[in-house]
């Protein structure tokens, strides 16, 4: 009997102590890390204020790649979620939702997971730094509150080895992402070009007519054969008594240091038929037919000359990856203006990129 108590009596002086010891643990955790990129802030912003990318730099999957991952509420932005499932014991089930975000320069998670803990938050906030601005520190920090659970306080003992190497493990996984968007800084596009952010929008099915051509890069041979392939693109218009259905188009394939490869393309339509105009005879001329299926595109408009597209086409680029949206085929842009007009200061073009 006196055996029981002595161990019952020491049971709960270790016990005691463990509660003791616990008491004066931190209530809160907090952690931070920091990496530099050399993109913009703005579009770091946009790839990390989005649900689309959220796998792309969260580790969640390295750690259990079967894990099911469903976004709910909105794209991006404020109440934007991202909840998931795992059997992998150390992931189970969470969620992050966006709870708050500042334009180019922050970003806040709550997030919810069955490790010890509440409030917990993990923000990124986005720093110009190096010469002139050019590079981006991105930090992110994480904290957790434990109230006064002392079992949730020991818990946090180990909070930097789990989730801070999972920041260190996401925020090289960010950098890498963000890498493979090109580097231009399309936030700035209303005041260099006073062109509209790029936005999303929808393209219906379509016929085209279109004629290619590999061109020196001379202003003057470029004009001049871009208006040649529309004549042999109107003759077939004509000849299968088909109607121009939007302005001319110009598909890029590849724009080099020498030469210029593109394609000029007409839309057409025919009374009575659907989208996809069937035997259309081109016979004796250049001309092509192809198909677009309807698709969501990416795009901006612009007023100037055409020297100024491939950098545009770069930014509604950048725009589509950080947003989410993998680009399709080639760029082109719908001269609204006219081909002659393109290459003065007085072109209007619609740039646009197919995106799934």
């Amino acid at each position: 009997m006196t055996r029981l108590i002595e161990i019952l009596i020491s049971i709960a002086i270790v016990f005691a102590l463990f509660v003791i010891v616990g008491i004066f643990l931190p209530s809160s955790r907090h952690l931070s890390e920091s990496v530099q990129t050399n993109r913009r802030p703005a579009i770091a912003y946009d790839l990390l204020n989005n649900t689309r990318r959220f796998t792309d730099w969260n580790p969640i999957l390295l750690h259990d790649p079967a894990a099911k991952i469903q976004a709910s509420g909105k794209d991006e932005g404020v109440g934007a979620k991202v909840s998931y499932q795992s059997s992998v014991r150390g992931v189970g089930d969470g969620s992050w939702t966006i709870a708050e975000s500042e334009p180019n320069k922050r970003v806040l998670y709550a997030i919810e997971t069955e490790s010890p803990g509440n409030n917990k938050r993990s923000e990124f906030t986005l720093q110009p730094v190096g010469r002139g601005g050019r590079n981006t520190q991105i930090t992110q920090t994480y904290d957790v509150e434990y109230g006064f659970n002392p079992i949730a306080r020991y818990a946090g003992l180990y909070v930097s080895t789990s989730v801070g190497e999972d920041i260190k493990l996401g925020l090289g996984r960010l950098v890498n992402s963000l890498s493979s968007v090109p580097n231009i800084d399309y936030s700035q596009l209303p005041k260099e070009y006073q062109a509209p952010l790029p936005s999303l929008g929808q393209r219906p099915a379509e016929t085209l007519l279109t004629v290619g051509a590999v061109v020196p890069i001379d202003r003057d041979k470029i004009k001049g054969q871009m208006n040649s392939n529309l004549e042999w693109i109107r003759k077939v218009i004509a000849s299968n008594g088909l109607e121009q259905a939007g302005p001319v188009r110009i598909i890029t394939n590849e724009q080099g240091s020498a030469n210029y490869s593109f394609d000029v393309a007409v839309p057409v339509k025919k009374a009575g038929a659907s989208e996809k105009i069937e035997g259309i005879s081109t016979a004796g001329t250049p001309v092509k037919v192809a198909y677009n299926d309807a698709s969501k595109v990416v795009g901006t408009t612009f007023k100037g000359d055409m020297g100024n597209l491939q950098r545009l086409r770069d930014a509604v680029r950048a725009w589509s990856l950080t947003h989410g949206y993998a680009t399709l085929d080639r760029p082109y842009e719908i001269w609204t203006g006219g081909i002659d007009a393109g290459f003065t200061d007085q072109g209007q073009f619609t740039i646009q990129w197919a995106v799934k």
